[in-house]
């Protein structure tokens, strides 16, 4: 594993434009389960009724039911090693960017300026109707918190139904493109479009460097570097190992 950390550490020094896409895996360590576990939210809120722009529109109160829930686990939640690592990382220069599918705003609270959020942020609000937005101190503890229009306000995260911001896309996928390493953090991989990310970026001549604690279905013959384990204990270790390789 030493070995195997010395080699990721020594093609992150190498490379002139390195990107991490991270999962639910990261945030684990900070006490948010992944929604689709066994301890998640979808195993106590059908998605399809709850988590939909359609639903949101049509019955915000119930909505709310299950964002307070969500609002509880996230508002609560403290960046870990792994988020604080990534976040030195890029200060050291050798991690340029951040694409998550979390709506944690943890890899912000960690350090990490440059982050691409897929599915949003949960840590301000917004009013779908005229516009206002809000952040989360401002909404106080009203079941359902609305705007000073009267219309209930609706977190900056992407429900079932909405798309993907455009400039997420367009910026991620201009990043992979020419990208040389692209690290691959607490996530399977399989939901598109962030799947695409790491086989865009192979097929461009990038280096894969895998953090997760099984393998997945890159790491037979995608991953170039596969690191066995939970992200809090991998990054903190291929910081050193990237500081070393450096000589700082």
């Amino acid at each position: 594993m030493e070995e195997r950390i010395r080699e990721a550490a020594e093609i992150m020094v190498s490379s002139r434009l390195t990107l991490a896409l991270t999962g639910a895996g990261v945030s684990v360590e900070s006490g948010i389960p992944d929604f689709r576990s066994a301890e998640g939210l979808w195993a106590r809120y059908d998605p399809a009724e709850y988590a939909t722009i359609a639903a949101f529109r049509q019955n915000p109160d119930k909505v709310w039911n299950m964002l307070r829930d969500m609002e509880d686990l996230v508002k609560n939640a403290r960046p870990n090693a792994a988020h604080i690592g990534m976040g030195e990382l890029e200060r050291m220069g050798f991690l340029h960017h951040v694409i998550t599918q979390n709506i944690d705003n943890l890899h912000q609270e960690g350090g990490s300026k440059n982050v691409i959020e897929y599915h949003g942020n949960s840590s301000t609000f917004s009013c779908i109707w005229c516009g206002k937005r809000y952040t989360r101190e401002e909404i106080g503890e009203e079941p359902t918190p609305r705007c000073v229009c009267s219309k209930p306000l609706k977190p900056d995260v992407i429900f079932f139904g909405e798309a993907i911001p455009a400039d997420a896309l367009d910026r991620s996928f201009e990043l992979a493109s020419g990208a040389e390493v692209v690290m691959i953090v607490g996530t399977s991989a399989l939901v598109s479009p962030a799947n695409t990310i790491p086989v865009l970026a192979k097929e461009r001549g990038a280096k894969l460097i895998e953090v997760n604690k099984e393998e997945t279905h890159l790491s037979g013959g995608v991953t170039d570097v596969f690191l066995k384990g939970s992200a809090g204990a991998v990054i903190p270790a291929l910081v050193d190992a990237v500081r070393k390789a450096a000589g700082r």
